[in-house]
This record gives C-alpha cells, sequence and structure tokens, in this order.
C-alpha cells in the first residue's frame, strides 16, 4: 500500500500596491523557479481569483498562480471555451451560446444550434480558434451598470438572458457566467486597435491575451440538456482540453487513448464477460458464463474475509413500503435517485436505493444487550437508483447496482476503535485485489438545509473520522458539503494502473438513523442506550469494481479471478490426449482449464487465447508426452520448457492459491516457483 502524506505546496507571495496591476506587481517580483511568465492569475486574500489586469484599491498581498497549478490549468481552459465559442458564432452565426467551464482535464461549451456538430467542424473550429489565439486578442473584464443593461446588450442570447435573471442562484462551479456579487463581461479586444472583437456574460478571471493558451485540442461533440435538466432544449456541446504546454497536453492525450484502449465497455464485449441489452433497459447490466466467474470469485473471496472479521451475514427484499422510506429520511432527501412508486394494496412500493432501513429493523427485531455490540451486519444487496440517462456509463454508471453493505452498531465508546479497524480492513481488502495507491476524502456538512441532525453529534463524528483517517497514514482531501444527509463520510480514492482515481470504499458515522428507528440496546447499567450506526460499502457496487478493475488490469485478470485460468494446446491431434490427463489433474485443484482441439493451427490458438488473456498456456508436443512434461507459454510471450507435470499442476496451484496479482511471466513464475 503506498502511503502519502499531503504535501504542503506554497504559491508565491507578491505584494501588489493600491493602483498597480496584479501583472506589473508579478512582473517586478522576483519569483522562485519559472518566473513571471508561468504566472496566469492571482489569488486575493479572501480567496478569490483575478486576473493580471486587476489592481487593488489598496495595498495588497496575492499568491501567484502558475500556469501548470489545477487553478492555472482551469483559467487556461475557460479561456479557451471562450475562444472556442468565438470560433463557433464565427462559423455559424445563428448559434446561441449556453454554458462553457473548464472540467476535469479539459473544458466544454455548450451551444444551440440547427445541426449537430460534425468531425469536420470541430478540424474548422480548431484551425479558426489557432487564428484567434495567435491574433493575441486581449481578454478585457467589463461590468455591467445594471441587470437592464445586462438584458438589453443579451437580448439576442437566450440562455444567457436565464442566467442573468437567477441572480446567482446557480451552481458556480459550473456556471461561470454569474455569481461572486457582480454581473461582469469579458471582451476579447483586438491587440492593436483596441476595438471589440467579441465578448460573452462572465465572472471570470482570464488570461490577459489568447496567446497565453499554449496548448489546446477539441475532443468530441455531444448533445447535453441544458443545464443538465432532460426538460430543458437539447443542445450540442463541444469538449475540449488545453494546458500549460504541449509537452503537458501529449501526456495527457497518451493517457486518454491508454484508458481508451482499457475501456471496460470495449474489453466487457471482446472477452464476452457482459452486456446491456436494449430489451431490459439502460443501465441494467448481464453478466455472461464468463463475467460470471469474476463476479463470483470477487465475492467470495469478500464473503471470506468478511467472515474471518466476524461479520454476520443478512438478505434483505429489493422493495418495500413507502413510510419505510420516510422513516429513515431517503423520502425525501434522496427521492430524486429513486424509482417512482408502484401502487399496490393500498401503498406505495418503492425499489430499494439502499440497504440500510432493512438493516436497522434487523437490529431492532429483538432487544440487544451490549454484549452483541459491535454487531456487524453485511449484505450482497442489490439496489436501484433512477440515473439520469447522460451519465450512465457502462458498469460504473448502473441504475441497477449490487452492493456489499454494512452496517456495524457499536456504543460510541467503540466507535473510534471500530473506525479505526474498518479502515484498515477495507484497505487491505482492496490491496488483496491489486489496488494499492490510495488516498482519503473526508466529506462534512455546510450551511445546506439537506443534512439533518444536531451540530454536536455531526462534529463529534466528523472528529472520529478524521482521526481515523490521519491515523492511516494516508493523505486526507477535505470535501466540504459532500456528507450524506444524516451524517459524515471517509471514502477512500484508488489509483488504478494508468494513474486515475476512483472512489472505492465509503465510511460513514450516523448518529441519525438510530434515532429515527428508536435503536436501542441494554446497557451494563441496565439503562436503555442508542448506539452508533457505521454505513461502509467496501466495492461501492460489485458492478462498479468489475469496471474499475477491468480496466485497471486492461482485462488481463490476476490468474485467480480469470474466468479461464489454463488453456492446453497440443502441437498436434495425437497430443490431446496427454493434455486432457493434464486438464484432469488441474480441475482436481479447483483450477478452471480448456483443451482447445479446434481446426486452428498451433500459433493461432496461442494468439487467439493469449487475446483472451489467459494466464496459463500449456503446450504439448511428441516430447513433452514422452517425458510426462508440458511447455508453459504466458501472457507477454516467454516461456518456459518441459516441465514436469505434476511440477507444472503444483506451480499453477500455488500461484492461484496465492492469489498472485501479478500477470505470470517466464521470470516470476520461475522466481516463485521454483523452476
Amino acid at each position: 500500500m503506498s502511503v502519502q502524506p499531503a504535501a504542503a505546496v506554497s504559491a508565491p507571495s507578491v505584494k501588489v500596491p493600491a493602483g498597480t496591476t496584479a501583472g506589473a506587481a508579478v512582473r517586478e517580483a522576483e519569483l522562485p523557479t519559472k518566473g513571471a511568465e508561468a504566472i496566469v492569475v492571482v489569488r486575493d486574500a479572501e480567496g478569490t481569483l483575478r486576473d493580471l489586469a486587476w489592481a487593488p484599491e489598496q495595498d495588497a498581498e496575492v499568491e501567484a498562480v502558475a500556469a501548470d497549478t489545477e487553478d492555472g490549468r482551469s483559467v487556461i481552459r475557460h479561456s479557451c471555451a471562450h475562444v472556442l465559442a468565438q470560433a463557433v458564432q464565427q462559423l455559424r452565426p445563428d448559434a446561441k451560446l449556453g454554458i462553457g467551464p473548464p472540467v476535469k482535464d479539459g473544458f466544454y461549451y455548450d451551444f444551440d444550434v440547427a445541426e449537430p456538430f460534425t468531425p469536420e467542424d470541430l478540424e474548422a473550429l480548431e484551425k479558426s480558434m489557432r487564428k484567434i489565439i495567435k491574433g493575441a486578442q486581449r481578454f478585457s473584464r467589463r461590468r455591467y451598470d445594471s441587470l437592464e443593461a445586462a438584458r438589453e446588450e443579451l437580448a439576442g442570447e437566450p440562455y444567457k438572458l436565464e442566467l442573468v435573471d437567477l441572480k446567482g442562484d446557480v451552481d458556480t462551479d459550473e456556471v461561470m457566467e454569474v455569481g461572486g456579487g457582480e454581473l461582469t463581461a469579458y471582451d476579447n479586444l483586438d491587440p492593436r486597435s483596441g476595438e471589440r472583437i467579441w465578448g460573452d456574460l462572465c465572472r471570470g478571471p482570464h488570461l490577459p491575451t489568447t496567446k497565453h493558451i499554449p496548448a489546446f485540442k477539441l475532443t468530441r461533440a455531444a448533445a447535453a440538456y441544458w443545464r443538465g435538466n432532460e426538460n430543458n432544449p437539447q443542445l450540442q456541446r463541444i469538449y475540449g482540453t488545453a494546458w500549460e504546454s504541449a509537452e503537458a497536453q501529449d501526456a495527457y492525450l497518451e493517457r486518454l487513448a491508454e484508458a481508451q484502449r482499457r475501456d471496460h465497455r470495449r474489453i466487457g464485449a471482446e472477452l464476452d464477460l457482459f452486456s446491456f441489452p436494449d430489451e431490459i433497459g439502460s443501465g441494467l447490466p448481464v453478466f455472461h458464463p464468463k463475467g460470471g466467474i469474476i463476479r463470483r470469485e470477487l465475492e467470495n473471496y469478500s464473503r471470506q474475509r468478511h467472515e474471518q472479521a466476524g461479520y454476520e451475514f443478512v438478505n434483505s427484499p429489493h422493495i418495500s413500503k413507502e413510510d419505510l422510506f420516510l422513516t429513515s429520511g431517503h423520502l425525501p432527501y434522496y427521492a430524486d435517485t429513486m424509482f417512482p412508486p408502484i401502487p399496490f394494496e393500498d401503498s406505495n412500493y418503492y425499489l430499494k436505493a439502499m440497504n440500510c432501513p432493512m438493516h436497522h429493523l434487523i437490529f431492532r427485531s429483538r432487544g440487544r444487550s451490549y454484549r452483541e455490540l459491535p454487531l456487524r451486519l453485511f449484505e450482497f444487496g442489490t439496489v436501484y437508483r433512477y440515473e439520469k440517462s447522460g451519465v450512465v456509463h457502462g458498469l460504473t454508471r448502473v441504475r441497477g447496482l449490487t452492493m456489499d453493505d454494512s452496517h456495524i452498531y457499536c456504543t460510541k465508546e467503540q466507535m473510534p476503535g471500530e473506525l479505526r479497524s474498518l479502515l484498515s480492513f477495507v484497505l487491505d481488502l482492496l490491496a488483496d485485489y491489486g489496488l494499492s495507491d490510495f488516498y482519503l476524502e473526508l466529506s462534512t456538512r455546510d450551511d445546506s438545509p439537506k443534512f439533518i441532525g444536531e451540530d454536536s453529534q455531526w462534529e463529534e463524528a466528523t472528529e472520529a473520522l478524521r482521526e481515523a483517517a490521519l491515523d492511516s497514514g494516508l493523505e486526507l482531501v477535505p470535501d466540504p458539503g459532500g456528507a450524506a444527509y444524516y451524517g459524515p463520510k471517509i471514502s477512500v480514492q484508488a489509483k488504478d494502473a494508468i494513474g486515475r482515481s476512483w472512489q472505492m470504499s465509503t465510511i460513514q458515522v450516523d448518529f441519525n438513523h438510530p434515532k429515527r428507528f428508536e435503536l436501542e440496546y441494554t446497557a451494563g447499567d441496565g439503562t436503555r442506550q442508542q448506539p452508533v450506526v457505521l454505513h461502509r460499502a467496501l466495492f461501492g457496487s460489485i458492478e462498479r469494481f468489475f469496471g474499475v478493475l477491468t480496466e485497471h488490469y486492461a482485462g488481463a485478470f490476476p490468474a485467480w479471478l480469470a474466468p479461464v485460468q489454463v488453456v492446453g494446446i497440443p502441437i498436434a491431434d495425437e497430443h490431446a490426449a496427454h493434455l486432457h490427463e493434464v486438464a484432469d489433474a488441474l480441475r482436481a485443484k479447483g483450477i478452471r482449464v480448456e483443451v482447445d482441439e479446434s481446426d486452428d493451427r498451433m500459433q493461432k490458438k496461442i494468439r487467439t487465447h493469449t487475446t483472451q488473456k489467459v494466464p496459463f498456456l500449456l503446450l504439448a508436443g511428441g516430447k513433452d508426452v514422452e517425458a510426462g512434461a508440458v511447455s508453459f507459454r504466458f501472457r507477454d510471450g516467454t516461456q518456459i520448457n518441459g516441465v514436469p507435470v505434476a511440477e507444472a499442476v503444483r506451480v499453477i496451484e500455488d500461484w492461484v492459491r496465492r492469489r498472485e496479482n501479478d500477470s505470470p511471466s517466464e521470470e516470476n513464475v520461475r522466481a516463485a516457483g521454483g523452476l
């Protein structure tokens, strides 16, 4: 497990005299490392990002924000989104502007246009954008004198007018146009004449000029509903990426290409693991026999580890009366992610979107003693979430998902120790599946009305989670406002083989559900006390974890998870009987093995099963039969020839039994197996 404490990164501090622009102060300052040319904006004392053209009314101390930071890249990307919008309206003057925020690794901009954008359109737009960037147009901030002035100027832009009328009541992470107390526009000015060439409603900040966009690329176009609401008009969204250098962009595009090569949807089809039949419905996968084997192995090992850790297995139905979710608070707090009710026998029934209310009823089914605590309940429980069609994505965002759900009922005194052991259990088990690079995210409440419960209990729960996280030695990242409505949580973020972060396990502390469900236990002094509930999902869901592992291993699953662990390939038909005897010996050890007796030539068989990511290929010819041996062939093309059958069976059995996550090769099999 890679333990990486958070590193403190300090931005260069710059003093800006009153009336002097931040850019001038940056140029005059003696900045370390890359110098002033790498600075794109500054951050003031309140944490607000400011253009380099900003001039404070009083002396100010600011932080210089470099292009190669996350904030710096966001400014580059949002500035590039403006360039894209300008290019679109030059090529399609009838285009109406939506929103164009920076997002992770890129940006997008939404447009209302008569015809969808084609790949040829994107090429033409890139050419136009390069011309705009080369022209070094200046980004110039302008404040509207009044709402009426803004409405008059934007009369031809209905979506911008809607944002103006909202007066800042929007998600400011997504909507860059308004927010921050002022209504402003950014104009693109000719660098020589100062003439306004184009402009957009925006709160900023932006780069000094378009020439400060070193590298960009448009990646794709797609349909998107205005502001993500399916009841709104459907717009055309163009996605792009922009970076502080061509080298940084090239590295990103290579990572993107590698991610596409690892796309679990493509690999799932190629390896015949799962599918998404239209007849069943969007976001509802079915697992084929090979995928079913992998899923079974994932679940079986998890069950084994949970049994060893003292969990008790329970089971609950897929549907429940409405009142259960009213008691839990999921209705109304969670209603928008639940499927519509099913009227039946004078009641409304809901497909369950979570398992916790039913586990609470199991706890409440009889009297409980403090001697039973902590009580750890565990279920592979299938739940159903109404995910919007635009966010459903393969196995990683589905509508029917099986959660490896646990609820731990403990005393307040037991809570800190239980959280520490729970986090250790989660991290160790994830590492057993081959994930080893983690950091933690602590999600807390904010001032939103969606959160329930007493402040003091939230503070106690949050502090207990914080201490458990810090004790782990992992980097801890804050996530204000990201808590569940009933309590704070820790999320385990795992990095895969190509460095992408995935949210895995979550651990939540809950003082509220025990109160709502009137959960009690008899304490040592005979009094009735309320337990604390710890909610925990280790995989998140089997489906999502399956998708993540598929991409992590690029389909080359560890031998213990591989649906077919060994394939025997005879060099000629007369050698097949020998390999069937080897296969019988392997099956006796619980190994999943096949013998390929097809009419294909041996080399084609090797290519076929290597493409199918089989970890062990066993070849046999005349000499092998005479010697009672086989030859190993591995995924990487390496071989070990003439291995006695008993030794080969032992090596394979040991490799699988140890749950080795490395792909077998000549080098590591010799090292591990003593060959």
